[in-house]
């Protein structure tokens, strides 16, 4: 996989793993796109294809077209129309603000940064709007005030710097496992263990490069997950687990639900195949339920709460 740009605009190369042998087009790019850091929805992908901007062995296909293994696609985007992302009128749920930072609860569905083909429509671009442009730019121009992540599909907690003194020490404090992140999940299924802590390794997928993986040593980084089953369905069709994480890797959550204790989340488009999983659901249910920091500022322990979204609640 390789991005390049040049005059503005840029291109992504992608080769078609066995894995994804088969596929429709305009299934594979989106998280194959999404890998490589550039998060775009189907329909963007399928108007990208139907414009002659992804060509598979330098041809121009369909949507529809079915990849093989070693097809090369190639991605052009469009020219960026600016270097920094804009404002945008985009709603948003503040849990708190203070002239250094900024605490919300994200929607599911939302990308925390722009990228590449997906320059509009973050939370980034809404941040910008609701803090008037004051946000720290020592993190880069496409992503002011970001500190942390959440997945595009993740909902919950997440907190932004508007200064440089919140940046400096929110960073500190996530990179020195300093912060407190607690997620509720709902799987398919019952996890193979009721509580425990899981220590392991997590890198790139070696074969499917849309996803991550256990590893084993030296590769990956370590990735540290406490987890409780805090209830479940008598039938063993799902589980409510509440997830700690010490670490910040990549879908570490969603990697060890799925490898480490054979219990995918529900709605997991990349790990648990929703069309087969026993309960149908709209969306990822995986949600940033709580969040713990110093304050930047006032040096206290300040703890933020995200009330959970309304499709967990037949599950609690």
């Amino acid at each position: 996989m390789d991005t390049s740009s040049e005059n503005g605009s840029s291109q992504c190369t992608v080769t078609v793993p066995e894995s994804a042998d088969g596929e429709r087009l305009d299934r594979f790019l989106p998280g194959a796109l999404e890998a490589a850091g550039h998060s775009l929805s189907r329909s963007a992908v399928q108007g990208l294809i139907k414009d002659g901007a992804a060509l598979v062995n330098g041809k121009k296909v369909k949507p529809r077209h079915a990849v093989a293994v070693g097809d090369v696609v190639v991605v052009s985007f469009p020219e960026a129309r600016s270097e920094k992302p804009e404002a945008e009128d985009i709603e948003i749920t503040v849990l708190y603000e203070d002239d250094d930072i900024i605490v919300v609860n994200k929607q599911t569905g939302l990308v925390v940064h722009p990228a590449s083909g997906n320059l509009d429509g973050t939370l980034v671009n809404a941040l910008l709007h609701h803090c008037d442009g004051k946000l720290c730019e020592l993190a880069g121009d496409d992503r002011p005030g970001i500190v942390h992540r959440l997945d595009k599909d993740t909902s919950g907690c997440l907190v932004a710097a508007k200064t440089e003194t919140a940046y400096h020490s929110l960073v500190a404090q996530f990179s020195g496992r300093e912060t407190g992140k607690e997620y509720l999940a709902i799987t398919n299924g019952v996890p193979t263990q009721q509580q425990g802590t899981i220590e392991n390794r997590i890198g790139r997928h070696p074969v499917n490069r849309q996803k991550m993986a256990v590893l084993e040593a030296p590769a990956g980084k370590e990735a540290v997950t406490d987890f409780e089953v805090i209830r479940q369905d008598e039938g063993g069709k799902w589980a409510a687990v509440k997830c700690v994480i010490h670490t910040g890797r990549t879908h570490q959550i969603r990697v060890h639900l799925k490898e480490c204790l054979h219990a995918a989340i529900l709605g997991d488009p990349i790990y648990g195949q929703p069309s087969r999983q026993k309960v149908k659901v709209g969306r990822l249910l995986l949600h940033a339920r709580r969040l713990r920091f110093r304050h930047p500022v006032t040096a206290e322990m300040v703890e933020f709460e995200a009330e959970v979204p309304e499709e967990f609640e037949p599950f609690l």
